[in-house]
């Protein structure tokens, strides 16, 4: 994900440094011609929808790999909550296609940075910042930011975008996008890697125009409306950015220069909020709360932060705050005491967040899924089984009692456990590398090894994978009690991969 300075961390360390060579060499091209006129809004792309996605698969592939990408199943799933609606509200609506429907990969990656900021990729994968998730209000709010990035998908703008470019290999437009989502947050950062004008120009190219932004926001207007999310949402998210950005923002909201405000934009919103005149809005929900908090205490790494969040659940008048606010506060502070190894003061503020939360079934699995975390890592993985469903078909639950069980000794089950799970989504790379250190933990090496290599494979990083699966090869030729099955099931996706890699590789 993209980066911002933080006190405790070299700046963009991760990402900078993987985009730098392509940023370089494209500094190197000659002056591009002047941008065409933009496609009337509706028209077609000149970019086939499986040429977008590889395109995009370019571009997330440094995403996974920059050290601030997290894969947080809570948040992930609390976000599916909303992002799952969008997508069958755009696709009743005619806006998703059957054809982008499936040839797209609509991932959403998650960034640890406390920064405001959500961008969209070609091919369907959007990147969401852990600092949005933390200053929105409510799920509307955040759910009114989701669609207008859908909206920009759906509607082919990025192809639009880049289709202009014709003198321009699709390997480079990648790399330029990349570049742009650095110069987006620190322009002093890009500037440093390839000459100022150039940095300008990347940026200039890349920026929906007006109508791209006005289209988006209508769609996306339409589409959370569709999806059953309060309209009102769109508006006070709206009175957020324009706040923001009337006080000359200073870092905190990148989202505001890849989507600056304008006056044709914010004319068009008050004239729906005109048109959206309803009861006052009810109060934020315990579980958007509690999700808010998650996000922004994972986002902190300063101690000073971390003691700020606890020093909160101390204060007095916290009993006399709503119910929400309090299992906000005392969850962030049960999270900033685990990442200062206090367990038993977590425990303790775990104790206060149960009774708050006890009332409300959703909140009150939030915490117990908590209290697992917070038994993992104080190392009392036997007491995960007695806080969550170890059969729940939830993403959080089936991933917590995997870990729980491997460090019981229970391999053989986490390996059945993970078999089924990535059989029903191949993509999660996370389970991938669970099924793997089963399979180790088994002596069953092969496998093991091809376990890894499809953990590789759902991050895209096609280059990693191909190594493991020959080193899997490999010890195949080496003899001895080889599972025949898993060898040629390995030589398929070798093959497989190879061919992917192929498709990755830059086109000149």
């Amino acid at each position: 994900m993209k980066h911002e300075a933080h006190p405790d961390r070299p700046a963009g360390r991760g990402l900078r440094r993987l985009i730098a060579g392509l940023l370089v060499a494209a500094a190197l091209l000659p002056p591009m011609p002047a941008p065409a006129q933009l496609p009337t809004l509706g028209d077609g792309s000149e970019m086939t929808v499986s040429a977008e996605r590889r395109m995009g698969a370019r571009i997330a592939r440094e995403l996974y790999r920059d050290p601030d990408y997290l894969d947080d199943p809570v948040i992930a799933e609390y976000i599916q909550g909303i992002w799952q609606p969008l997508l069958a509200a755009a696709r009743t609506r005619g806006e998703l296609t059957p054809e982008m429907d499936l040839g797209f990969a609509w991932e959403i990656l998650f960034g640890r940075d406390a920064t405001v900021n959500a961008f969209a990729l070609p091919g369907g994968y959007l990147g969401v910042h852990l600092g949005l998730v933390g200053v929105v209000a409510n799920r509307d709010e955040l759910a009114s930011v989701l669609a207008h990035e859908l909206s920009h998908v759906t509607q082919r703008h990025i192809s639009r975008l880049t289709s202009q470019q014709s003198r321009m290999a699709p390997w480079m437009m990648g790399a330029m996008i990349l570049g742009a989502l650095v110069l987006s947050r620190s322009p002093d950062a890009g500037n440093a890697m390839i000459a100022g004008s150039q940095a300008l120009a990347a940026q200039s190219q890349l920026n929906f125009s007006r109508d791209m932004e006005r289209e988006a926001d209508r769609i996306g207007y339409g589409v959370m409306t569709q999806a059953g999310f309060d309209p009102r949402g769109f508006v006070t998210m709206f009175d957020k950015l324009q706040q923001a950005a009337r006080l000359n923002d200073t870092g905190s909201f990148p989202y505001l220069r890849t989507h600056p405000m304008t006056t044709e934009r914010i004319g068009d919103m008050q004239s729906r909020q005109e048109l959206a005149v309803r009861p006052a809005a009810a109060p934020p929900s315990m579980e958007h709360a509690m999700m808010a908090a998650r996000a922004r205490a994972l986002a902190a790494t300063a101690v000073d932060a971390l003691r700020a969040r606890v020093s909160e659940a101390s204060l007095p008048g916290l009993v006399t705050q709503p119910a929400a606010r309090q299992a906000a506060v005392l969850y962030a502070a049960v999270l900033a005491q685990v990442k200062q190894r206090d367990y038993a003061a977590a425990q303790a503020l775990l104790a206060r967040l149960v009774m708050v939360t006890a009332a409300e079934p959703v909140p009150a699995r939030l915490t117990r899924l908590l209290s697992a975390e917070v038994a993992l890592d104080s190392g009392e993985p036997q007491r995960v089984a007695t806080l969550v469903d170890p059969v729940a078909p939830n993403r959080p639950d089936a991933l917590l009692t995997a870990q729980a069980m491997l460090r019981t000794g229970q391999a053989g089950a986490v390996a059945q456990q993970m078999q089924t799970w990535v059989a029903k989504d191949p993509r999660d790379a996370t389970a991938w590398q669970l099924l793997s250190a089963a399979y180790a933990a088994q002596g069953l090496g092969l496998r093991s090894i091809r376990a890894s290599a499809e953990a590789q494979v759902a991050v895209l990083d096609y280059a990693a994978a191909l190594d493991r699966f020959k080193a899997a090869q490999d010890l195949v030729r080496k003899g001895g009690n080889i599972d025949h099955i898993e060898a040629s099931i390995i030589d398929t996706r070798a093959r497989e991969v190879e061919l992917l890699l192929r498709e990755q590789a830059p086109e000149r």
